[in-house]
């Protein structure tokens, strides 16, 4: 399978949260915008301050997120990607979402169909809208 990891996959999978994939790695690649450091370090760093996770854990979260990052292929935020982002989609998307979608859309032009992998429905239902395949809800 060609993979497209969305930020919430990875953070569930990360937290040790119950919706978390258990197929875990189980691709041929993974795709993920660059998008998706921002949000998982801020993630992080917020979960830290506010007490949820301690700094040692914040320390090893960053350390395997480093890890699974050196191990995808990064998709940049490029113009026309955030172009096709401002373009109507056929459901309701946020913005973020948009531009994790409009970067999926970019693998899947370039030959590499991902299976969009999150557990947001919003998403997950536009992923499928626009024709790629779905896992993780």
């Amino acid at each position: 399978m060609i993979a497209y990891l969305d930020t919430s996959v990875i953070l569930s999978r990360f937290l040790g949260q119950s919706n978390a994939l258990h197929k875990w790695g189980d691709w041929e690649k993974a795709y993920a915008s660059t998008l998706t450091r921002v949000e998982f370090h801020r993630t992080i760093d917020r979960l830290r301050l506010d007490g949820s996770i301690s700094d040692n854990e914040r320390v090893s979260l960053h350390s395997h997120f480093r890890i699974l990052w050196q191990a995808t292929h990064h998709i940049p935020l490029t113009q026309s990607i955030l172009d096709r982002a401002a373009d109507p989609f056929p459901t309701v998307v946020g913005t973020l979402d948009a531009m994790h979608l409009a970067s999926a859309l970019v693998v899947a032009a370039g030959g590499d169909t991902p299976t969009m992998l999150t557990h947001d429905q919003q998403l997950a239902r536009a992923a499928s809208a626009v024709g790629l395949d779905v896992s993780g809800i």
